[in-house]
């Protein structure tokens, strides 16, 4: 059977509140994208590993790429953020962290998740992490009802991983080369693996960088679809940081890389690669109408 991006979540033999989980997740969902939407809370600014490809800058208003916020919000802030939004747009299903870190290694994102669950337990609850720190947290997600999670997955051959990886950083250590990429790949695995094992609903995303991991996609996919994972985002590179001078994928290109991985793994294809505070229906992002802590004029000018 093939696993394609328009599979109706109501095919699928789960139960009923994981069916709401996937048909109210616009990631999850290829139809939910069109009723409802999501709220991003950036409470995470530091990570642990340095990907080639990415840049974090807290204050580009202008910008929509994974990465970028206007502003980094503690706990109380992210939560008056919610309460505004949802006040505001019913429509509103899904609380994430997404950065513009690394949520697992930010204390701040685990406070956040207390606080929103206690005062809003129906909410999906969704986190978007490199994995390395998933084996380590996974029972404290658990707990504060965290039962979607994205893990961003670039190889799957430490040979590959050590060409899209600076430094990885655990246990007070830092890590390179490919001792970086063998590490954080068998974090990665052990992760979703338990994820998994816990029935949470698991989204890979991988970068698709020409030249450095194309040809290995696949196999990726292949990988993550024996594991059972939900579904597999490729996001096309945003040249920039030491892939600068790398060319991005085709639109021509990407497709074809998703009907390579689709007979293994069911394909989220319509990524609109969010910032880490985005706010709305996918492609609709309104998070500029909402001021600083949850205090916005409808300026729409942001929080700097």
């Amino acid at each position: 059977m093939e696993h394609s991006g328009s599979t109706p979540a109501q095919d699928l033999p789960y139960d009923p509140e994981t069916l709401r989980r996937i048909n109210e997740h616009p990631c999850y969902s290829p139809e939910a994208r069109h009723s409802f939407g999501r709220c991003h809370v950036a409470v995470a600014p530091k990570c642990n590993i340095q990907c080639n490809y990415c840049v974090r800058d807290f204050d580009c208003v202008n910008e929509s790429r994974p990465g970028v916020t206007s502003m980094v919000l503690q706990p109380g802030e992210a939560l008056e953020r919610i309460d505004e939004v949802v006040d505001k747009m019913k429509h509103i299903k899904v609380v994430g962290i997404a950065g513009p870190g690394d949520p697992l290694a930010n204390p701040e994102t685990f406070e956040t998740l207390r606080l929103v669950h206690e005062k809003y337990p129906d909410t999906i609850l969704c986190i978007s992490t490199n994995g390395l720190l998933l084996p380590d947290k996974i029972d404290e997600l658990e707990k504060y009802g965290v039962r979607n999670i994205t893990v961003t997955l670039n190889a799957i051959d430490p040979a590959v991983g050590e060409k899209i990886y600076t430094f990885v950083e655990y246990g007070g250590k830092k890590y390179h080369g490919r001792e970086a990429a063998e590490l954080l790949l068998s974090h990665q695995l052990a992760g979703i693996e338990e994820a998994v094992k816990k029935k949470m609903l698991v989204k890979i995303n991988t970068v698709y960088i020409p030249g450095v991991n194309d040809a290995h996609i696949p196999e990726i996919a292949k990988k993550v679809g024996a594991m059972g994972v939900f579904n597999f985002n490729i996001i096309p590179l945003i040249p920039q940081y030491k892939f600068k001078d790398v060319t991005p994928p085709t639109p021509a290109e990407k497709a074809h890389m998703h009907e390579l991985c689709a007979p293994y793994v069911r394909q989220m294809r319509h990524c609109q690669r969010c910032r880490a505070d985005a706010v709305g229906m996918l492609g609709k992002d309104v998070q500029n109408e909402f001021g600083c802590c949850g205090k916005g004029d409808g300026s729409g000018t942001g929080c700097r």
